[in-house]
């Protein structure tokens, strides 16, 4: 399995990981990963074994960074063969991010299958560099299709998002007693600004628990503020007296997700594919805040689609200003009859067989390699 960067590359390709063990528990599944990536703190916590290749996205302008990284895209593929020899895989499968390239490149030269997922509706650029040579392209929107031209379409394969089994297994009240918040708190608010971090977004959340959640025992608040804007975050909370409060709890990160999002009255989030699967799964009345800082603005896309359908609350972050968030919530939080509509429209987005449609499909190809015995793994 190779994909990193943000969680958005890598709870994806743990979701497929978890899936195959399950079906299969003799499967021996390893990672690929960059040493930087917020894999290096997921997929051993999951119980498998990373490695790591030196690789580097592209910046938009001219710079020795691009220089460092064409270096290493060349590179790099060579650099990989040495895992694959070592590990001799039957299968290798990337889920998103620049880690991808070297690692798939590398494997279809090998004649070792090979299968790539694209989670949003416009393709990233690993995607793109790899369409040519890998055996499968997974797709979760029509979109991706179009954008990757009528030459690939015999490999595209819309499937949906692979996320971890809990997203459509755990119920509402099952998560919060799991979480011993049954009859403590009456509402469940969880917040975040994705697995790095988002200033403007941890700030509106501290507003609120400031403003708001302070005041209101009845509610507890969950904030997760990434990584890289965790200590800034943990500063501004214990200014504003949060880390007295007995109901918010400000945290780097959320390894729980599936338990508290399935125990969560309502959620506010970035609006990255694989998390919008995984609101849609639970029928989670969701306040969604794009990235602005994703190529081709995907994130808006992705999120608008839902506010039009009524499923979701969406705001840019340029419309930040004067409590605006602060508002939306209390009026979510007042309305029970609203925030029922809006779960029951979002799930009906929910494509719930993705992770069996991408199981057997990748059993499917390794049948149909070894069958014609194309793998050259010392080459």
């Amino acid at each position: 399995m190779t994909g990193g960067g943000t969680g958005g590359h890598v709870n994806p390709a743990i979701a497929i990981a978890n899936n195959i063990r399950e079906n299969i528990p003799g499967s021996v599944i390893e990672f690929v990963g960059t040493s930087r990536g917020i894999e290096n703190k997921l997929v051993p916590k999951e119980g498998y074994k990373l490695h790591h290749v030196e690789v580097q996205g592209f910046k938009r302008k001219l710079s020795f960074y691009n220089v460092k990284s064409a270096w290493l895209a060349f590179t790099s593929p060579k650099k990989a063969k040495k895992i694959l020899r070592e590990f001799e895989p039957d299968l290798v499968v990337g889920t998103g991010g620049y880690v991808c390239w070297p690692l798939l490149k590398a494997a279809a030269s090998m004649g070792i299958p090979t299968a790539i997922h694209e989670s949003n509706a416009i393709p990233g650029v690993a995607v793109k560099m790899l369409a040519g040579c890998v055996d499968r392209i997974y797709t979760n929107f029509d979109a991706t299709a179009a954008a990757l031209g009528e030459a690939y379409a015999d490999k595209i394969v819309k499937v949906g998002n692979p996320i971890k089994p809990e997203f459509s297994s755990l119920e509402y009240s099952a998560a919060r007693e799991k979480l011993g918040i049954t009859g403590k708190y009456k509402y469940l608010l969880l917040s975040c600004g994705g697995s790095m971090g988002a200033e403007k977004v941890n700030d509106e959340m501290l507003d609120f628990m400031r403003d708001y959640t302070k005041n209101h025992p009845e509610l507890l608040h969950i904030h997760s503020t990434g990584a890289i804007e965790y200590e800034a975050a943990s500063a501004k909370a214990r200014e504003y007296g949060l880390d007295k409060c007995e109901n918010i709890s400000v945290r780097e990160y959320i390894y729980n997700m599936p338990e508290l999002m399935a125990a969560a009255d309502i959620v506010v989030s970035r609006a990255g594919a694989m998390t919008l699967s995984e609101l849609a799964a639970l029928g989670k009345c969701c306040v969604l805040i794009p990235s602005p800082h994703v190529a081709d603005n995907h994130q808006y896309k992705n999120a608008k689609v839902l506010a039009d359908a009524g499923a979701a609350l969406l705001f840019e972050e340029k419309e930040l200003t004067g409590g605006v968030i602060g508002e939306a919530l209390v009026s979510l939080l007042e309305n029970d009859e609203r925030r029922m509509s809006m779960s029951k429209n979002i799930g009906a987005f929910a494509l719930p067989d993705a992770n069996r449609s991408i199981y057997f499909d990748l059993c499917e190809l390794v049948r149909g390699a070894k069958s014609k015995n194309r793998r050259n793994i010392k080459k």
